[in-house]
């Protein structure tokens, strides 16, 4: 076997061993999926909404997520702006702790905006589906023991 062809097949089996690496990761190790995407699931494939829960469904969503949006860049913002207090005292001095409070004061109201828009949703179903939705948000914000 010449040198090429060698190099060929290790070049090859170490594509294969990568490619079953990220397969058994995401087989096995993948991250639960977020609350919000376990609410939706429920919301648009389990509780057989009708036409107009749908719409109304949307629209919150809709609003929402440019909510969403603009708090997650307030958010990045205050995150670059507490890196740059830390790069600059090299400790915990006031620029960190304004820092600190300006990115909890953006992840709190990013949580206000969350819950405002679940409690939203739930304000659209009927009182038949509201059960199910309740408890699908209890067990996403629940730990659950492995």
């Amino acid at each position: 076997m010449n040198n090429s062809l060698r190099l060929g097949l290790v070049v090859l089996l170490a594509f294969v061993a990568a490619l079953g690496g990220v397969l058994v990761g995401r087989a096995w190790i993948a991250p639960k999926p977020p609350v919000e995407s376990e609410i939706h699931e429920l919301l648009h494939a389990q509780l057989k909404l009708d036409p107009d829960q749908t719409r109304k469904i949307e629209a919150i969503e809709q609003q929402y997520g440019l909510r969403r949006q603009a708090l997650e860049l307030e958010l990045r913002s205050a995150n670059a702006r507490l890196a740059a207090a830390i790069e600059a005292e090299h400790g915990y001095g006031p620029q960190v702790a304004a820092a600190v409070d300006s990115s909890h004061r953006a992840m709190g109201e990013l949580q206000k905006v969350t819950l405002e828009h679940v409690f939203a949703m739930r304000g659209v179903l009927h009182p038949d589906q509201t059960a199910r939705f309740d408890a699908a948000v209890v067990k996403a914000l629940t730990p659950q023991q492995p």
